[in-house]
């Protein structure tokens, strides 16, 4: 044995974490980076909406066909996209993604007609459909099920950290690009902040590798503990064989869609997804809106009010996740974050417009928010069986863009109805009912063997186990 065997040996686990830290450090950065650029190319019509509209004679309608366009692209293309990028490998995939998004967010700039938006809107939904999901599937090639709710927080973290810079970054740029001529200030927006995407999508190419085998920034030691610590954790997944129980098999996409599609745990877990993102896009989507209600006619301090709940919500999931992986449990600690999330908005709603206790409500609510997501992207890749891990993580994926699509217009709705007490109860409804259908969900798992279904073997991580 080498000396840095000798050494790994000696330290057990700790020389394990120090692989995995090694493994986080090379990764997660640029991801994170990645996802934040998306997020921007997402939403940076949203922010300068006005101004297309006075350019082009746009009527409000046609920005809200356009977001309907992007939900329908995203949540058509996320399970092939992902069926994709387990064939062709990640640094391929992400490349044409990247390229992909950055030439239609581009192109958004010289649109002209409503088609010409909704158009390009539909197109960046497609190539950005398979980034969020794909990183997942991703992460499950490094980490192994103990270790993933941490990675997929610090992942997760940079889409809150990109809404909170999201308005001001675009607004100080609108101001600095207005002096240029040839286009509208807007338009050179758009150019200006798809050009980080082509960058990075060809950086991503270079600096990333499809498995720790290709890692030629691992020893060849530290890529054999890796292999054998995700051998390990297939073999627990499936009840002791180092092998999917039904590899001999070579069912075609769709009928592993349809296996997926039958099985009522995987069911539950896409529509716990589907009410998660749903209330988060709502709440993301009215939050300004409230707090400019709460601050009165302070609008001065609305800015750094408005950051509060985000960077409190980051600290949150990041040290909730992190407590998941170390205790080896999910289910109560997904549970915990809706009741947290629900408990806020409770506190928003019974502080009746106070500024103090409203925000208070509101970042308690962000934490628990921000943090269940990880934890049930954890807790859904712990249950599938590889060969159907990336149309099941595609397929939640879908779910989710659907709930985003519809959690603002019912947020609406509730407002029309009653007022901002009537929306927070509604979307702490959805919390709660989050996490019982989550518990649901863990309930007919073990009785039925998981979606593995073989011989009772269930989710021992994710309901709570202590394995190591």
């Amino acid at each position: 044995m080498s000396q840095g065997a000798t050494l790994l040996h000696l330290r057990g686990a700790a020389g394990m974490d120090a692989i995995y830290r090694k493994i986080s450090w090379r990764l997660l950065p640029l991801l994170m980076l990645c996802c934040a650029v998306a997020y921007l190319d997402r939403v940076n019509v949203d922010i300068v909406q006005r101004h297309i509209g006075a350019s082009l004679a746009f009527r409000d309608h046609v920005h809200s066909w356009g977001m309907a366009a992007f939900f329908i692209g995203y949540g058509v293309y996320a399970v092939p996209c992902n069926l994709l990028l387990e064939h062709l490998g990640m640094r391929k995939t992400l490349l044409r993604m990247m390229l992909g998004w950055a030439a239609f967010s581009a192109a958004t700039a010289f649109v002209r007609t409503p088609f010409e938006f909704y158009l390009m809107r539909f197109l960046l939904g497609v190539f950005e459909a398979g980034f969020f999901p794909g990183v997942i599937l991703y992460l499950t090639y490094w980490f192994p099920s103990g270790r993933r709710a941490r990675a997929i927080a610090v992942f997760a973290a940079s889409t809150l950290a990109a809404a909170i810079i999201a308005a001001p970054l675009s607004a100080n740029m609108l101001q600095t690009l207005s002096v240029l001529t040839a286009l509208d200030s807007w338009q050179w927006l758009l150019l200006t902040q798809a050009a980080p995407a082509l960058l990075l999508g060809v950086f991503a190419w270079w600096h990333l590798d499809d498995q720790p085998g290709d890692a030629d920034w691992l020893s060849g030691f530290e890529q054999q503990m890796v292999a054998q610590d995700l051998a390990r954790d297939e073999a627990r997944r499936h009840g002791g064989s180092e092998k999917d129980p039904d590899d001999h098999d070579a069912p075609s996409p769709l009928a592993l869609l349809w296996t997926l599609a039958r099985n009522r745990t995987f069911a539950l877990l896409a529509f716990t997804n589907l009410l998660l993102t749903g209330a988060g896009f709502a709440i993301v989507h009215w939050s300004p809106a409230l707090l400019q209600r709460w601050t009165a006619a302070d609008s001065a301090q609305l800015p750094l009010l408005a950051a509060l709940p985000g960077l409190v919500g980051i600290a949150g999931m990041l040290a909730i996740g992190h407590d998941s992986d170390r205790r080896r449990e999910r289910r109560g600690h997904f549970v915990a974050s809706t009741v947290l999330a629900a408990g806020g908005l409770a506190l928003a709603i019974a502080a009746d417009g106070a500024l103090g206790w409203s925000l208070a409500g509101l970042t308690l609510a962000t934490i628990g928010i921000a943090a269940a997501t990880p934890l049930l992207l954890a807790i859904a890749t712990d249950l599938l069986p590889r060969r159907h891990m990336a149309i099941g993580i595609g397929a939640i994926a879908s779910m989710g863009i659907a709930g985003g699509a519809c959690g603002p217009a019912l947020g609406a709705r509730m407002l029309a109805w009653g007022d901002s007490a009537a929306m927070l109860a509604a979307l702490a409804g959805g919390y709660l009912a989050a996490g019982l259908v989550l518990l649901l969900a863990l309930r007919l798992a073990p009785r039925h063997g998981g979606l593995e279904a073989q011989r009772g073997h269930g989710d021992k991580l994710a309901r709570n186990s202590d394995q190591r």
